[in-house]
């Protein structure tokens, strides 16, 4: 679960509002006087992260507009010193910890508030004193909550990595917190890179961040949601190439999720209890192909996802290995199947999905499955014109 919140959820329009509305900083920090969340907000977020089958959460201790939700000794801009009158960010860790999830910290470099966030980039005294106040900063988090699980970096506009002193940074990091995850936004690689809205398979450890409308901050006028069948197929094809996916809720200014997150969730949530161990457990998985379905792997066995339902009969081309026995996933209803030079094709089944999300089947083979689209094109028989 990745969660923003900040100023701009009192605004509703946008985490990008500052910016793209041209609000005046002068008048942008009188939301510090009106954002006062409920206490504990927190709790609910992280309950719902439980719910849905998650294992960690992120959350902005300070995004873009320079607000932060720690107690920072370095500017009076934070929770604590404005009208929340608390650590928002101490609540948070609370909040994951009586869940069991693993917890991590979103920093955004870029400031929309510090009077060197812009200068910084020609004026070498500027770039000195944002580096350090930077720096100090995630010193800060990194000293006073206890152990971290991830530091999620973003935006390192208008500085270079050597302009950050990234390399600093990060051993400074490391010494604070020598279990920490580090991902590829202050310059330099680290240990995982960070798609953004987009699900991008890499070689190296990686996670697609996403919304789940098109907003990552509160914006009551973004209807444009996720259904939660998308959610799963987004998961499983993440999960597919070993990805993790952290997907976004943008509390509204009191610290309540807006409705549709919860319900989108909740069922997700529902689909995650019968299928939780083919994603925390999945191999990485070299079938790809097909219009109505995903797969995942664990060892010899090919979970097909469909999230197109077929009816009577479900087909997969290219399947290389022979395959042993096909089951319903969960119950382990057998099912009967035949195999052919070019596809496996499962018959018997049930005209409607059992799943209104994603119906599950499990293919076991003779060993790791693996498909070759180019061999129906090339070899398959051809007739006469």
């Amino acid at each position: 679960m990745f969660i923003h919140f900040g100023l701009y959820s009192v605004l509703g329009r946008h985490e990008w509002a500052m910016e793209e509305e041209g609000i005046p900083v002068a008048e942008y920090e009188l939301l510090a006087k009106q954002f006062n969340p409920k206490p504990h907000a927190a709790r609910a977020w992280a309950k719902l992260a439980k719910a849905a089958g998650m294992k960690y959460m992120v959350m902005t201790t300070k995004h873009h507009e320079g607000f932060c939700h720690f107690n920072t000794k370095l500017t009076s801009y934070c929770a604590p010193k404005q009208a929340a009158g608390r650590d928002l960010v101490a609540e948070y860790v609370e909040a994951a910890q009586a869940e069991g999830l693993r917890h991590g910290f979103y920093y955004s470099l870029m400031d929309w508030h510090h009077p060197d966030g812009a200068r910084c980039k020609t004026d070498e005294a500027a770039r000195r004193r944002f580096v350090d106040y930077i720096h100090g900063q995630v010193n800060e988090l990194c000293s006073n909550y206890g152990k971290l699980d991830v530091l999620w970096y973003d935006v390192n506009w208008p500085l270079t990595a050597e302009g950050w002193e990234s390399e600093k940074m990060n051993k400074m990091v490391r010494q604070l917190q020598p279990d920490i995850l580090i991902n590829n936004r202050s310059g330099i690689p680290e240990d995982f890179t960070t798609p953004e809205q987009r699900i991008q398979a890499s070689a190296a450890p990686w996670e697609a961040c996403m919304t789940m409308n098109d907003s990552w901050g509160y914006n009551r006028g973004d209807d444009n949601w996720k259904s939660p069948k998308t959610v799963v197929r987004n998961l499983l094809t993440c999960t597919r190439d070993q990805g993790n996916y952290l997907l976004n809720i943008g509390p509204k200014a009191d610290g309540s999720i807006p409705e549709q997150s919860v319900e989108i969730l909740t069922k997700v949530g529902h689909w995650m209890d019968t299928h939780s161990d083919l994603i925390h457990k999945a191999d990485r998985c070299k079938v790809h192909s097909s219009e109505f379905a995903g797969f995942t792997r664990q060892g010899n066995t090919l979970y097909i996802h469909s999230h197109f339902w077929e009816g009577e009969t479900l087909s997969v081309g290219g399947l290389q290995q022979k395959v042993l026995s096909a089951k319903m996933y969960p119950g382990g209803k057998t099912l009967k199947f035949d195999q052919q030079d070019f596809r496996v094709r499962i018959s018997g089944l049930p005209a409607a999905p059992p799943d209104p999300l994603v119906t599950t089947i499990a293919v076991e083979c003779d060993a790791e499955p693996t498909q070759d689209m180019q061999a129906i094109r090339i070899n398959r028989k051809r007739e006469n014109v």
